[in-house]
């Protein structure tokens, strides 16, 4: 177990302290995927995603992810519950200001932009990676995964979250919308490494003065609790 002292450097110090990438994407883009490709987690990011917690207690009761699972009581209740332990892990991570991706869909801007204003309340800095895709990918992906939405239900899904993306971009502004193309045929390996340079940027980018003003008096409480 990290001792508290431990604890307390690894959040002043953290590499993303203060910085926060919100992800948005229709069915089937592959965000998980692009995070992975984008390595921000090596970069000090934690990952706040519902859908892993949801996913992992759904496979420790044996029940597989499919629609009539998913929108069972139980398989709601699960919702519930990993959504209450997700919000749990986030708040952590806020209090020590630490670098967070926060996967979303895209299909709501009004949500993302609360969660947004909330961190930059904080200080944060924030930024946007959209993963895109074009529409017969979206549908050719969705039918290969077990919790299909079907062909109309990613039709609509996809229309949705194509019509947010001029908000996103006026929300976020133009420097730090990072668009990434990962439709079918698409060279993912190019998209994926502009994303990381521009994603590298962000994070280095000197935090403002609020943020600047936290790590002092961190700096200072960590420093009394050293002596003692």
């Amino acid at each position: 177990m990290k001792s508290f002292k431990t604890f307390l450097d690894e959040g002043v110090n953290d590499p993303a302290i203060f910085k926060a990438i919100f992800l948005a994407g229709g069915p089937g883009s592959g965000k998980s995927f692009i995070v992975g490709k984008t390595g921000l987690t090596s970069m000090g990011y934690k990952v706040v995603n519902s859908d892993d917690a949801f996913e992992a207690a759904m496979k420790k009761v044996d029940m597989d992810m499919t629609p009539d699972n998913i929108f069972s009581p139980k398989g709601q209740e699960l919702r519930g519950k990993a959504k209450k332990l997700t919000g749990k892990k986030e708040e952590r991570y806020l209090k020590g200001r630490l670098g967070l991706v926060v996967d979303g869909t895209g299909k709501d801007p009004d949500k993302i932009a609360a969660q947004a204003q909330k961190v930059k309340d904080l200080g944060y800095d924030v930024a946007m990676i959209f993963v895109n895709t074009d529409l017969d990918t979206a549908i050719n992906r969705d039918a290969k995964r077990a919790r299909t939405l079907g062909a109309k239900g990613v039709t609509e899904y996809w229309k949705a979250v194509q019509r947010n993306v001029g908000k996103f971009q006026r929300m976020f502004g133009k420097e730090n919308f990072l668009v990434v193309d990962n439709s079918e045929g698409k060279n993912y390996e190019k998209e994926t490494l502009t994303a990381y340079r521009d994603a590298k940027k962000f994070t280095d980018k000197p935090v403002g003065a609020k943020a600047k003003r936290w790590i002092e008096v961190e700096k200072q409480a960590i420093k009394r609790v050293k002596k003692r």
